[in-house]
């Protein structure tokens, strides 16, 4: 018994040291990355994009991202404040519509309401007398007074003048607003005379692809204005950009020179650039239309051949 007592003795310490350091680390290392986690997951999560901004993504530039989204190259910047639209950066937040504004509203409402409001004014001041005037009948059957009589007149010939000048602003604000609002009416013709060498395909080429020889003239293919002239977008070469309206964009690609600058207006038909190889196997004509930014098939727009 002593013998048993000896090693009891003698391997209770041991035990009991094992059983106090095997729970520390467990503890230690099971706690730290529980904590961790979560926060990377609420960090990674935060940059989501928001409706009407565009994250800039490895290989974008200005001018790509204006075109994918329908715009001007030059809003987008005035809309984010960028002095050099060379410099953005991955991960980058930017505004690719229009910031929210009152203003339309507000230009809207006084041209409706002023003319009225004007027509009142001039008529009512316009006579002495205004409750002999509501009292007379409207056919004057009744003859009040010479005095009267000569008022009524006097009041009908300053009411037909005042009409007369409110009637033709509101028709001219209107004949004004037509063309820059002109919804989906653009009439299209082919850019080039070449034969179709690519189509447009879904997830593929963005537009078709027009054999030509090197120098041939490329076209407008409808009437607009130049949004874009220059080299800015990988993969298009010398690139001309037109916008038809709030719709439409036409796109013009590998061109061995353009003719035209940012802001001028063509007519259809004209000729902005030559046909050339740059960015490109051989020369050709990269011809794309965009509805809203998004890249649609030219051949659903353009005439048959």
């Amino acid at each position: 018994m002593s013998a048993v007592r000896l090693m009891l003795v003698f391997l209770l310490p041991i035990i009991g040291g094992c059983a106090s350091h095997s729970p520390a680390p467990v503890e230690e290392r099971g706690g730290a990355p529980a904590a961790a986690k979560p926060a990377t997951q609420t960090t990674v999560a935060a940059p989501d994009s928001r409706a009407g901004y565009h994250t800039v993504k490895k290989g974008d530039t200005l001018y790509s991202i204006a075109l994918d989204n329908g715009q001007d190259y030059k809003d987008v910047a005035g809309w984010n404040n960028l002095e050099n639209p060379n410099l953005i950066k991955i991960g980058q937040q930017l505004r690719v519509t229009p910031p929210d504004s009152g203003a339309p509203v507000a230009v809207a409402k006084p041209v409706t309401s002023s003319a009225p409001v004007e027509v009142k004014q001039a008529t009512v001041p316009g006579s002495t007398n205004t409750e002999t005037l509501k009292r007379e009948p409207k056919g004057g059957k009744l003859a009040y007074s010479e005095d009267a009589l000569a008022k009524a007149r006097q009041g009908e010939a300053a009411d037909k003048p005042a009409e007369a000048k409110s009637e033709p602003k509101p028709a001219d604000a209107k004949s004004l607003e037509k063309p820059v609002v002109a919804g989906d009416d653009v009439d299209w013709i082919w850019p080039a005379s070449g034969k179709l060498i690519a189509p447009f395909a879904e997830g593929g080429s963005k537009g078709v692809d027009i054999a030509g020889k090197a120098g041939d003239p490329v076209l407008a293919a409808a009437s607009g204005v130049v949004s874009y002239a220059g080299a800015g977008l990988r993969g298009y070469g010398n690139l001309v950009v037109l916008r038809h309206n709030a719709t439409y964009l036409s796109v013009y690609a590998h061109n061995s020179k353009i003719l035209v600058k940012e802001k001028q207006s063509v007519t259809k038909g004209q000729k902005i650039a030559e046909i050339g190889s740059t960015d490109s196997d051989s020369p050709r004509l990269h011809f794309e239309i965009r509805r809203q930014g998004k890249p649609a098939d030219p051949q659903k727009f353009l005439p048959a051949r």
